[in-house]
């Protein structure tokens, strides 16, 4: 099973079935489940697509999730699809889709890279960036916080700086998030545009400060100095999509 990941959660499952970007292997499902209607579906695709599907007692999914909630479902799945920010970038451009990146520098908690993923399926991104060496792993819990995100967003596991200079040399440009920066609506964030966040905690860096395009910053009450990143994150990506005129027309995939 080392060539494959876990996906834990009728929702995870699910998403991935419906979605249909990568092949389901096995299911292993609580025998004593009630079916209800995620599990009906569930159960109903893992048959059409050939999916073999196992009742089992509770307690090997427990074993399986190692803990973690897994709602009486655990799947073996084939591994997230990576790419390079070269070969994400040659494509978009390629295709006529204007680049809309997330840059995440060091996301440690496995629900935020999740959530991060949940809200730039949401607003429409198009690249979920994170480095090789830090942050949290694409896990089954930050799968499974993401909702089906993991399934569409694209995911590029590379250096931030590396992939800034891919998106400099492209002309895309690109805005640290960071107190001190620009109030965000007074930043022009329309069009091509990378949102580089920084660690939790330690916020921007100075080395990737130096890097970006400008830094914006999200104004607050409440003698407030920040916000959790991935509320951060979406806040931004919301004021870029407003500036878009993205809701004006009802939102659309980038």
């Amino acid at each position: 099973m080392s060539a494959r990941e876990q996906l834990e959660g009728r929702n995870p499952v699910l998403e991935c079935l419906v979605r249909g970007k990568r092949e389901v292997h096995r299911i292993f499902l609580d025998q004593g489940a009630r079916t209800d209607a995620r599990i009906g579906r569930i159960v109903s695709l893992a048959k059409r697509r050939g999916v073999r599907i196992d009742r089992v007692d509770r307690r090997k999914l427990d074993k399986l999730a190692e803990g973690r909630v897994h709602n009486g479902i655990v799947a073996e799945v084939e591994p997230v699809a990576l790419w390079s920010a070269s070969s994400l970038l040659e494509y978009q451009l390629a295709h006529d889709i204007e680049p809309f990146w997330v840059l995440a520098d060091g996301l440690s908690y496995e629900h935020n890279l999740g959530a991060v993923l949940r809200s730039a399926l949401g607003f429409g991104a198009n690249a979920v960036v994170v480095p090789t060496r830090r942050g949290a792993p694409l896990s089954p819990v930050a799968q499974r916080v993401s909702m089906g995100a993991v399934e569409e967003v694209p995911i590029v596991r590379e250096s931030l700086f590396a992939a800034l200079k891919v998106l400099k040399k492209a002309g895309v440009p690109s805005y640290g998030a960071d107190m001190g920066g620009v109030p965000m609506g007074k930043a022009r964030l329309s069009g091509p545009l990378a949102l580089v966040m920084g660690a939790e905690g330690r916020g921007l860096s100075s080395k990737l400060r130096d890097k970006v395009t400008g830094v914006v910053s999200i104004p607050l009450a409440g003698g407030l100095e920040s916000l959790n990143v991935s509320v951060a994150t979406a806040v931004l990506m919301y004021e870029k999509r407003r500036q878009d005129g993205w809701f004006e027309g009802g939102g659309r995939r980038s």
